[in-house]
């Protein structure tokens, strides 16, 4: 049958500030590229909103996180634990470093690393933990920290799906040594492509920024001491973001708004064991950066056709869950990895993005239980 046109994406960026006028007044002040006012007020912006330091803005999340990488001094002969269950970004930053990506099981209710899962995955060879705050849900961050200070190990907070996550009040990105933040366009505060990176150390700081622009010298023009990376934002981005984190109590409760909306649409599914919805648990803020659900007794072969029909039969676009890393050609291994096994072959994203109706929700749920009922 012929496909129907989309009627409801799975994520989209939605630009409902003052965003077209600062990219027309940076266009106006000649400043386009790596220099610029925006760079420097969007990455204060992002620091006061998270209490932390001294943000370093980058081109993407996945830039952000070789940076964080390389900031920690990470190179050949170290492993570094990451979630199998994750974006391959995880682990490639790890890889691009010459070091050796090692992969832990997730948590079967939050779907995050555990403390104990990391514990069972650490070698003698592990130098740190990238720990991932998976669809917009907080890992044990606190737990990971003592962790690894425990161990003499650094921790890094991927914090790409989960600006404004919290756990006990304190925002995800300020746990670790340091974290790395993107702003792709589908992600809650978008600039099209861009990341931010934050460090706890100064001097951890003043490397990335060296890294981020070519490993130059700041006080010697065409000095380049160090290989560093072209890895700067534009100031065209820079303005983007800041009329988006203008915005951002308005897009984090827009998340919240969708999210009770789904539980309460599903939560008859959920009910009966036929849906897992996101975890919920006391002080964690989950940021619901997609609407993300397993349906626990679907197979991968049900749960893949069940995304054919919402697209095809009524013009619902979703996606599914990240492949686990140890699959992956590049990170294959025989080692069974069961809970992110399962989660990633029955997971479904839901549309999720500002001002998507609550009409809208509801016919994406009578779509939704009309494809499970076969």
């Amino acid at each position: 049958m012929t496909s129907p046109k989309i009627r409801f994406q799975v994520s989209k960026p939605v630009l409902a500030g003052r965003e077209s006028e600062y990219v027309q007044n940076a266009l106006a002040s000649g400043w386009i590229s790596s220099s610029g006012a925006y760079i420097g007020e969007f990455e204060a912006r992002v620091a006061s909103f998270l209490g932390a330091e001294e943000g370093i803005a980058v081109c993407n999340g996945t830039a952000a996180l070789h940076l964080a990488c390389m900031g920690m001094g990470l190179g050949p002969g170290d492993d570094v634990i990451v979630p199998d269950l994750t974006y391959v970004a995880s682990a490639n930053a790890i890889a691009y470093c010459g070091a050796r990506p090692v992969f832990a099981d997730c948590d079967p209710k939050t779907w995050n690393l555990t403390k104990e899962s990391v514990e069972a995955a650490w070698t003698e060879n592990t130098v740190g933990v990238v720990a991932v705050h998976l669809y917009g849900l907080p890992a044990p961050i606190d737990d990971l920290a003592e962790l690894c200070r425990r161990r003499g190990a650094w921790l890094i907070e991927d914090c790409a799906e989960a600006l404004g996550a919290s756990l006990q009040g304190r925002k995800v990105g300020t746990f670790g040594d340091a974290a790395a933040f993107s702003f792709y366009g589908n992600k809650i505060v978008s600039t099209g492509e861009g990341g931010m990176v934050f460090a706890r150390s100064a001097d951890t700081r003043e490397r990335i920024r060296r890294l981020r622009g070519q490993g130059a010298d700041p006080a010697r023009r065409y000095w380049h001491p160090v290989m560093g990376y072209n890895y700067r934002m534009t100031n065209i981005a820079a303005a983007i973001g800041v009329g988006q984190m203008e915005m951002v109590d308005y897009h984090l409760a827009e998340r919240a708004r969708i999210a009770h909306a789904y539980v309460q649409q599903f939560g008859d599914l959920a009910s009966a064991g036929k849906l897992q919805l996101p975890f919920e648990g006391d002080g964690l803020q989950n940021v619901f950066w997609l609407f993300s659900v397993v349906v626990p007794h679907a197979d991968r072969p049900v749960r893949d056709r069940l995304l054919v029909r919402l697209v095809e039969e009524y013009g619902v676009e979703t996606r599914p869950f990240f492949e686990p890393m140890h699959r992956l050609p590049m990170y294959r291994s025989d080692v069974p990895f069961p809970n992110a096994e399962h989660i990633a072959d029955r997971g479904i994203n839901l549309p999720t993005y500002s001002g998507l109706e609550q009409a809208h929700i509801e016919e994406i749920a009578r779509a939704f239980k009309a494809v499970l009922r076969g």
